[in-house]
């Protein structure tokens, strides 16, 4: 994967699209860099939140959270310094969403973010983890990862109810919190290659070990939900229909770019049982907000820079930019209940919080469906002032 980050300018895109090039002008910022928040502020920003439903579902507190792969060195290096900073970013800004995983640096991503969310009361946030690897220390030869600088640690798959408590065990000790509210079976999807066997007998033994444990922990009020983290929507489906879970992250999945499959096909179906959808990369790893990647090392598809620089284009005319438009178009559907973008600096923090507060004109979703740049039935936010 390319080093190098573009930024994009939706001017630049607009003038690109003017002269019939399929491809948007961009620049060559430092990293960490975030497109400028464009567009009118509502009268109320405040991050908005997910109102109990008697007899419902678990859902999570505010429908912005905070996406913990960038802490664990997804993409690029991440120090502990900055970590923090990022985390007490969040806070401050209002997040009380958090999403993390053991697999996230073999653990510097929960030990990161438990530094900051361990001064607050559990009751104040929403914080999940995941399972299904199991890291044990190791002064020897790590496993090759994508992971920047990780923790010395080696990592077993295992889906059993043994290792299933375990590895909550494990991760309470590494946030240093005393609960966790969502755990979410992580990575038992067709596309991951490293699970050593065909998903489908992977999903066996969870079925038979992490899913009823996940479910007598619920009973037990050791955690309040659980579900599936994973990349493609095979494993979710299955698990509604054999299973009891309450929430989903959708991984590289839902986005103003890419969402008619899912928006037909696995959102109702999750719907219908009442399972939710924390919605995960809704700016495709950046590729959103200008950068040359696209979900986490997958090629860029042929049909993407023409169709992102239209977006872009519709973007500039209405006075927005694309970032504010991809994430509260990830956030629309009514089976979504948390949106959690990745961030490693507080900049980027704070600007996914303040796209969350822009007033987005009617007209420009309405421009968008009939230019047939997303599905004609997609929801769209309420233009609030």
């Amino acid at each position: 994967m390319t080093s190098r980050r573009h930024f994009l300018t939706l001017a630049a895109a607009g003038a690109a699209l003017a002269a019939a090039s399929p491809l948007m002008a961009q620049s060559s910022p430092a990293p960490g860099s975030v497109l400028p928040t464009r567009g009118t502020p509502r009268a109320n920003t405040a991050l908005a939140t997910n109102t109990p439903r008697p007899g419902g579902r678990f859902r999570p507190l505010t429908r912005l959270g905070l996406g913990g792969a960038p802490l664990g060195g997804s993409l690029a290096p991440t120090t502990d310094e900055a970590a923090h900073a990022t985390m007490a970013a969040a806070w401050a800004a209002g997040i009380r969403t958090f999403d993390t995983s053991p697999w996230y640096g073999l653990g510097l991503s929960e030990r990161r973010m438990g530094r900051e969310l361990h001064n607050h009361p559990a009751a104040d946030y929403t914080l999940s983890s995941k399972t299904g690897r199991l890291l044990t220390g190791t002064a020897g030869p790590l496993q090759k990862t994508n992971w920047h600088d990780p923790a010395p640690f080696r990592y077993a798959y295992d889906y059993s109810a043994a290792g299933t408590r375990r590895s909550v065990e494990d991760s309470l000790n590494r946030l240093g919190v005393s609960q966790l509210d969502i755990v979410l079976i992580h990575d038992l999807s067709p596309e991951n290659k490293d699970l050593g066997m065909p998903w489908e007998q992977r999903f066996a033994e969870a079925a038979k070990g992490a899913m009823p444990e996940l479910t007598r922990m619920r009973e037990e009020g050791l955690i309040k939900a659980w579900g599936f983290g994973v990349n493609r929507p095979q494993p979710a489906l299955r698990a509604v229909a054999e299973a009891d879970p309450d929430i989903m992250l959708l991984a590289c999945q839902y986005s103003i770019l890419d969402h008619e499959a899912t928006l037909h096909e696995t959102f109702p179906k999750l719907a219908e049982k009442g399972v939710s959808v924390m919605v995960g990369s809704p700016l495709l790893a950046g590729y959103l907000t200008g950068r040359e990647r696209y979900l986490y090392g997958s090629p860029i598809p042929e049909w993407a820079p023409a169709k992102r620089a239209k977006i872009a284009a519709v973007c500039e005319r209405h006075g927005i930019d694309l970032r504010t438009a991809a994430l509260q178009f990830a956030d629309a559907p009514e089976v979504v209940s948390s949106i959690i973008p990745g961030a490693r600096t507080p900049e980027q923090v704070r600007a996914n919080v303040a796209s969350m507060g822009i007033a987005i004109p009617a007209d420009f979703w309405a421009e968008l469906k009939q230019e047939k740049l997303i599905a004609a039935d997609a929801p769209v936010p309420a233009s609030l002032g």
